[in-house]
Formats: structure tokens, sequence, C-alpha cells
């Protein structure tokens, strides 16, 4: 049966987001993941997770500006050393919160660089990041988003990164399988993911269009549950959806497969 982890980013946005983690637990979910925890004490953090006896599944390393619309750094070549010095702060807080998997966001690429220089720069700063996180026992993901959603976004989809991830050639950069971003550039999605069932570590969902919970829009869910647990996927899958009214009224459709705590 597939797990799923809450992602406090998206999830009971009317709580604070120290209060989300009880709020998690208490729905039944084990695990959570969010985009970042770079704002909030690391040991606060820690001990929400510890208190609640959930799982750290995951988080991005640092993406710049956030807050001004920035949505990464890993293709700008100006910024390398500011990633650079983000995968050290990444890494403290990894080990603080148990996290073993960590999302390398590529950015928006700048309109006036080429195409070829952003990969170059992407690669070479993989190439940075994946021996580091590796000797902390941290997988390296790079995730393929819709550039309808964020427009100009270096990297779109899950053949392109899987080329990326050659071209690092390192075995600590795998695929982050986006299920929403995936549907809204290509669809395909069982064929895709039992392709490279190997290469992804980790999945997110969300409904379209829309981005809400699944059974809102035309994915059909069930479905690809049944799917994913037939070909034998071992990984999480996180809940990244925005709740189409309120997250504990929209949350019906998770209950059936949260096991006892």
């Amino acid at each position: 049966m597939p797990k799923f982890c809450a992602n406090l980013t998206m999830l009971w946005n009317e709580l604070d987001f120290v209060d989300r983690f009880a709020a998690a637990a208490s729905a039944g979910f084990q695990g959570v993941e969010y985009l970042f925890p770079y704002e909030h004490d690391k040991n606060q953090l820690a001990e929400q997770l510890d208190k609640h006896r959930l799982t750290q599944v995951l988080f991005n390393l640092p993406a710049g500006n956030w807050a001004g619309g920035e949505r990464g750094i890993g293709c700008h070549p100006r910024r390398v050393g500011e990633f650079q010095d983000g995968v050290g702060k990444a890494i403290e807080y990894a080990r603080a919160l148990g996290c073993k998997q960590m999302n390398c966001l590529a950015g928006i690429r700048p309109s006036q660089l080429d195409p070829t220089v952003a990969r170059e720069t992407y690669i070479k700063n993989l190439q940075f990041a994946a021996p580091w996180l590796a000797a902390e026992g941290i997988k390296l993901l790079i995730e393929p988003v819709n550039n309808r959603d964020i427009p100009g976004f270096f990297l779109c989809y899950p053949q392109q990164a899987l080329d990326i991830i050659k071209a690092v050639g390192s075995d600590n950069v795998f695929l982050q399988y986006d299920i929403y971003h995936a549907q809204v550039m290509e669809g395909d999605l069982a064929r895709t993911i039992e392709t490279h069932l190997a290469r992804i570590p980790h999945m997110q969902l969300a409904d379209n269009p829309g981005r809400n919970e699944p059974g809102t829009g035309e994915i059909n869910y069930p479905y690809l549950f049944g799917h994913i647990d037939r070909i034998g996927y071992r990984g999480w899958i996180g809940c990244e959806y925005r709740p189409k009214t309120t997250t504990d009224e929209g949350i019906g459709w998770v209950k059936p497969y949260l096991g006892p705590r």
C-alpha cells in the first residue's frame, strides 16, 4: 500500500507552521515534508518530529528569495557560491531532523541566459552537492516542474531530468516525480513511473486542474495508487496540494491508506 506524507507548506495553512506537525499526526500521517525549514530553529522542529512520532521525509535545498519570486538557483551561474553555502546549511538541518532526502530546485532560467549554460551550471552544482549529501546518507533529488504555473522554470520534463542525472555521473542523484506537474506537461503517468521506477525514490501529488486534493480533477488516482503498489514502489508520496476548502474537510481521500499509529 502506498505511504503518504503530509506537506506542511500546503496543508493546514490556518495553523502556525509548528502546530501543523500535531495536525498531521492527528490525521494519521507518519511522515511530513515541506518546502524549507530554514526560517525555524532546527531543534524546535526536531522536537515536534519526536513528540508526534513523525519522519522527516524531505525538504528542499535553499532556493534563493522565495518570497521575491525566485524558485531555485541551481541553474544560475552567478549564484554558485550561494548554492554551495546552501548545501552546507541544508546538511545541518538534515542532521538535526534525520532527513534522508533533499530536493534541488533548478530555478527559473533568466531570459538572457543561454539554456546550454543554465544546464551546465545545474549539472556542476549537482556534481558538487551529490557527494556531500551522499557522505551524510542523504539522497539528492531533482524535480521537473510545469512551466504553466512557473513560467520559465528550467527543468520541466522527467526525461530532461533523467538526461541531466546521467550527465552528472553520480549514483546519488534521483528523480522526484511530481504527479501533478507531470500530468500538466505530458501525462502518460503510469507508464512513465513504471519505466523509471528505479530512479524515483519520492513522489508528490495533487489533482489537475486546480492543484487540489485527489478526487477533484481528471487524474484517476485510485487506479494510479494501485498501479504504483503493484509495480513495487516503496517510497513516500508527498501530499503537496492546495485543499479545495479546508485540509480537514478534504482529507477523507487519504484515510484508507493511513495505517494505525
